[in-house]
Parts: structure tokens; C-alpha cells; sequence
């Protein structure tokens, strides 16, 4: 019933099965009427992947600062033993020995080292809290604006898009929120404090200390060169190898039974192939600058720097021989927080990232409430003039005109690609028209706020895509406070009690782990659903398409029942199914070329006729189910009296 989409089937069923929810529009140019669901203009988008990453992690800046502060207190206190040490030397080589300063120094050392592991405990544990709840807040951030995206973003994007946001995406940013910031912070202040005291021991050493350091710099500033675009280039080819594995496991029992077996894992091969290739273009050219800055502020490159110049310095009498303790225990460890920072640097770039593709997402615009609400009054459905096309340039619909009176079955007839399911989608607002209004009971469904229309409008549609709860919690869906007799009664109409009783945990079974059913059984899980539900306009993708010979019958008599007394509009797929309907719509090329009852546009030799007639040479008039009642009868037989065997 819904456009074509890829990935997006089960999320549509979940939530917009019954109430045809509007959480799941389908695309078309948004109405700039609100603003997005987390307060921001719709369409509005952070400037860079710097800005996006600030907005996204604003919600815990204030413990990331404050992790950063005990991380920052943690390192100088972690530097102070070794100042101490340095200490010592001096007091123990430059007799008499002074026994009090000693164990004073002995004593600062001490509470130092306690102060370290107590503040850098307290960084860890507030930053990763902080990462906690910020991945917590993304994804259900996350959860909630892609239940409000346009159904047509899920046809233009593989759902391992949406793996790649939810889970790697949000994961990216875990290094730096619980890691690289305590990091950094670290990293800042260690150098400083340990090059403050060696100045204060001999400036000069200090100064050739540093030589190092620079060297390590300039050798950092050449890698990072377009680092960032290098980046943005390997998560791209990261989101396009998860898309691909994605569709290739959820694909492959369909590409194997048809001996394609062998193409799709090419495919995926190339998508391996292409992320190689960007993991590489992405390493190469930093691994040389790497090697050199690495070896410039390595351990035994500091050693020999400083003892060589120390050894000189001394030779030359501008320092004692003692003096040279405290650069041999301190320098050589001097950066040692600058190669950990390396780490953090590619952490912060992969976040940078990664924030950026997630705005990028999470701006994406949705459909909006209305600003002025009206509610229906009554079930009547008009279209009128619909114009709509998925990129607001071609259109797929154009000046559609109809009505569905309350209480009728209208059918939508046409070839595949004539617009029947964009037109249907409109309905509970998978997408705005460019031109013209929808209107139930008089109000434009643009101006109904969403939880009147998901009351209004429901769905059976042909892909079921059950979600992996309880079949109670499956057919209670629409309606969750709904009890267990009710539930009961819904599946009693629909024709799947027994089958769901046949159970080991009865209506407590999961679905695809002690509950699995036929597409048949299931479908018919989805119209107990929409029974539940009671919406008094009905979307219903012939779902008898797909059924098993045993299922086909007692889905269309719980589809007879589903439309008692409703505004039902039925996409239809075989034609001898709807001869009955109380009016037909036939769509070509997005148009409404013919409309009327079945015997009618027989008579008129137009383009249903011409359908019918290909359809009578296809298919023997005996293979075809009984059809849709034009006129259903609020006093149907009980379920019992003439429900097939389920």
C-alpha cells in the first residue's frame, strides 16, 4: 500500500498498520508550518561538522567541563610525586641531609598520588555517565525524529543508514565524551606543569627540553592537513558497507532461491573493497609524519637530547651535576600525554564526523503539526485537485479529484507506477500535497493534529511485518490499554484465536521466537489490529495478494467485517476482487482517467475494460476470491457460523 521502501516496511507496520500513524510520512516537500520535534526550525542546520557536534553534545557540556577539571587537578597531582623525587635528589646528594624536608617531601608525594587516583576517578566516572546518558538521550532522540520522517526517506536510503546513525554513529561519539575531553585536558596540563618546574630548575635545559616537542608539532600540524575530509570520506564508505551487509543478510534467502547468489555477495565485495580502499587513502598519508613525530618525542630521543646537552651544560659549569636529576626523571616522560593525545585527536575527528551526518539527520524536515487544529466532522474523505510528486518536481499525482462517502468501498485501479499507493498514502498524511487538500470530515488533514488523525485513519497493509513483542501486544497495538478480552474479541473476528491459542503461551507468545505464523496467520494478526483500532476510515492494500490458498478466505471474510460501516478505500491487485465496491477510481499516469461502478465501466470500453480484459486472459475467473462487499452489512454472521478452518 505504502511507496516502495527499503528497510522501512516493518517500521511502517509497526506504528502506522492500523492508524495509518502520520509519524511515518512519505516524501514530498515538507509544509514549513512548525518546527522539528526537538524544538529547532524545521530545515535549520548547524554550520560544519565542529557546530553540529557542539549542539549534539550541549546536553552534557557541564559535566564534560567538570570531568575535565578533576582530569586537569588529577594530572598536576599526578606530576607532583615525580617533582618530588626530583626533589629529593637534590636534598639527599647536597649533604647534610635535612630529615625533615625530606619526609615532608616524602609526605607531599604521598597525598599527591592519593589526590591523582581520587580525581581522575572522579573524571572517568563523570564522563562516562555523561557518555551514558548523552547515547541514551541520541538514540531516543533518534528513535523518535525517524518515526517522524517522510516514508519516502526510507525508500531513498538502505536501512543501514539508520544502523550507521543509531548505533555507530552514536558510538563514535562515546571516545570522546568519556575519553578524548579528560584527555585533552590532560594532555594541556601535564606538559605545562612539568615544564613550569623544570623551569624553575634551569631554564635553559627547559628550553632544549622543548626542542622535542616542537619537532612533534610542526610533524601533528602535516598529518592533520585534510584530515577531516579524509574522515567524512571513510565514514561514508563505513555507512555504505553497513547498507550493503544489511540488505545482503536480509536479502539473501530471496537472491539465492533465484541463483543470484553469487551477485549479491559481489556487491558486498565491492562495498569491502571501497571501504579498504578509503581506510587506506585515509592512514597513508599520515603514517610517515606519524613515525617522525613519534620518534622526536620518544623516550630515548629526550634521553639523549637531554643528557647530552646536560653533560655540556655541566662541562661548561652554567648547571650542577645534580641539577640534571630532575630533567632525566621528569623530561624524558615530557610527552608521553601528547602521544595519547594522538588518539584523542582521531577520536574527536571520527565524532566530528559523525555529528555532522547525525544533524544531518536529525534536521532532516518532518511533516509538522498544524498551527491552528480542527477536527473532523464525520468520515467523509474529498481530494481535491491532489497534485504531488516525491521530489516537488515531477509529479506522481496530478489534479486528483474524488469523494468517499461514509459507509462505501471505493477502489483504486491501475497499472503499477500509476500513483494508487501515493494517493492512499495521502490519506493520513505520509505526505503533503504540492497542490490541492486532502480532507477528512471537512478539515484538511494538514490542520488535524496527529493523534485525531491517527484515530481516524487505519491500515491493512500487504506486507505485514509483525513487530517482536507478544501477539497480545501485536494486535493491542493501536489501542495499548486495551484488555485481554478485547483483544480476544478482535481475533475471534478476525479469524486467528485459534491459531493463536494453538500456542505454547497462547497470546503471550512472542512473534519469531515462540510465535511463528504463516503470511496468512499473520496478516490476519494485522486485521485483528485494525478491528481493535475501530477507525472509522480504513486504507486496505488488498491483502489476500500474498495469502495461502487456506488463509485466503477467512482474510476476506475478516476484511468484510474489517469494512462494515466505514469510509474504505481498497487499493486493489486483482480485479475480480472489487466488482462489488461502490466506486471505482482508475489512475493512469497520476491522473484519475475513468471513475464508477464495475458493470459501468465495463460498458464504456475505456482503460478498465482493457485492464479487465487482460486480467480475463491471465486468469481463470475460478482462481479469483469472492469480492468486497459494495454494501457491508453491520449483521454479518457470528465468526463461528462461517469462518473457514484456520
Amino acid at each position: 500500500m505504502t511507496p516502495d521502501t527499503t528497510g522501512g516496511t516493518a517500521t511502517v507496520e509497526d506504528t502506522a498498520a492500523v492508524r495509518g500513524a502520520p509519524a511515518q510520512p512519505s516524501a514530498g516537500p515538507p509544509t514549513p508550518r512548525g518546527r522539528a520535534e526537538d524544538g529547532a526550525p524545521t530545515g535549520a542546520q548547524p554550520t560544519g561538522d565542529g557546530a553540529a557536534l557542539r549542539l549534539l553534545i550541549a546536553p552534557v557540556r557541564g559535566r564534560l567541563v567538570a570531568g575535565a577539571v578533576c582530569q586537569a587537578l588529577g594530572s598536576v597531582a599526578a606530576v607532583i610525586p615525580y617533582i618530588c623525587i626530583g626533589e629529593l635528589a637534590l636534598a639527599l646528594l647536597d649533604p647534610p641531609v635535612d630529615r625533615r624536608r625530606v619526609w615532608a617531601v616524602v609526605t607531599v608525594a604521598a597525598l599527591a598520588l592519593v589526590a591523582r587516583f581520587v580525581l581522575i576517578g572522579a573524571a572517568g566516572a563523570i564522563s562516562h555517565i555523561a557518555d551514558a546518558d548523552l547515547s541514551h538521550h541520541l538514540r531516543t532522540r533518534l528513535a523518535g525524529h525517524l518515526g517522524r520522517l517522510p516514508l519516502g526517506w526510507f525508500g531513498r536510503r538502505a536501512s543501514g543508514r539508520v544502523k550507521t546513525a543509531v548505533q555507530d554513529e552514536v558510538s563514535a561519539l562515546h571516545t570522546l565524551v568519556a575519553h578524548a575531553a579528560n584527555d585533552f585536558a590532560g594532555a594541556a596540563v601535564t606538559p605545562v606543569a612539568t615544564l613550569a618546574y623544570l623551569f624553575w630548575v634551569d631554564w635553559r635545559l627547559a628550553l632544549v627540553s622543548m626542542v622535542p616537542l616542537v619537532l612533534f608539532a610542526a610533524a601533528y600540524a602535516r598529518i592533520t592537513q585534510g584530515y577531516g575530509e579524509q574522515m567524512r570520506g571513510y565514514v561514508g564508505a563505513l555507512g555504505r558497507i553497513n547498507a550493503a551487509a544489511v540488505e545482503f543478510v536480509r536479502g539473501i534467502a530471496v537472491v539465492k532461491a533465484f541463483g543470484q547468489g553469487r551477485r549479491a555477495h559481489a556487491r558486498f565485495l565491492r562495498e569491502a573493497d571501497a571501504f579498504a580502499e578509503a581506510f587506506h587513502d585515509w592512514t597513508k598519508p599520515m603514517l610517515r609524519p606519524f613515525a617522525l613525530a613519534m620518534a622526536a618525542v620518544s623516550g630515548p630521543t629526550m634521553l639523549l637530547v637531554l643528557l647530552g646537552t646536560g653533560i655540556g651544560f655541566v662541562e661548561a659549569g652554567w648547571c650542577e651535576p645534580v641539577d640534571l636529576v630532575p630533567f632525566l626523571v621528569l623530561g624524558i616522560g615530557l610527552a608521553g600525554p601528547l602521544l595519547n593525545l594522538e588518539h584523542s585527536a582521531t577520536s574527536l575527528q571520527l565524532a566530528r564526523a559523525a555529528a555532522g551526518s547525525l544533524a544531518g539527520l536529525l534536521n532532516t524536515p518532518t511533516v509538522p503539526e498544524p498551527g491552528t487544529p480542527r477536527s473532523p466532522d464525520g468520515h467523509r474523505v474529498e481530494l481535491r485537485g491532489v497534485t504531488f510528486g516525491y521530489d516537488g518536481r515531477t509529479p506522481v499525482l496530478r489534479g486528483v479529484d474524488a469523494v468517499l462517502e461514509p459507509g462505501t468501498v471505493t477502489a483504486l485501479v491501475g497499472a503499477s507506477g500509476s500513483g494508487k499507493s501515493t494517493l492512499a498514502g495521502l490519506l493520513p498524511r505520509f505526505a503533503d500535497p504540492d497542490a490541492g487538500a486532502v480532507l477528512i470530515g471537512g478539515a484538511d488533514v494538514r490542520d488535524i493534529p496527529s493523534d485525531v488523525l491517527y484515530g481516524q485513519v487505519g491500515f491493512v497493509l500487504q506486507d505485514v511485518g509483525l513487530p517482536r513483542v507478544s501477539l497480545h501486544d501485536n494486535i493491542a497495538l493501536a489501542r495499548p490499554g486495551a484488555d485481554r478480552a478485547q483483544v480476544v474479541e478482535a481475533a475471534r473476528a478476525a479469524h486467528v484465536h485459534s491459531v493463536i491459542e494453538a500456542l505454547p503461551r497462547g497470546y503471550d507468545s512472542v512473534y519469531g521466537e515462540d510465535a511463528h505464523l504463516s503470511g496468512g496467520q499473520a496478516q490476519r494478526v494485522t486485521i485483528a489490529r485494525a478491528l481493535l483500532a475501530d477507525t472509522p476510515v480504513l486504507v486496505l492494500d488488498e491483502a489476500t495478494s500474498w495469502a495461502d490458498p487456506e488463509s485466503e478466505a477467512a482474510i476476506q471474510d475478516a476484511l468484510s467485517r474489517l469494512a462494515v460501516g466505514r469510509t474504505v478505500l481498497v487499493i486493489a491487485h486483482r480485479l475480480s476482487s472489487i466488482t462489488g465496491v461502490d466506486q471505482i477510481l482508475v489512475l493512469d499516469d497520476g491522473r484519475v482517467v475513468e471513475r464508477g461502478r464495475h458493470a459501468e465501466l465495463l460498458a464504456a470500453g475505456g482503460r478498465y475494460a482493457r485492464l479487465w480484459a487482460a486480467r480475463s486472459v491471465a486468469l481463470p475467473a475460478t482462481a479469483d476470491p469472492d469480492p468486497l462487499p459494495s454494501r457491508p452489512h453491520a449483521a454479518d454472521p457470528g465468526p463461528d457460523a462461517t469462518a473457514p478452518k484456520e
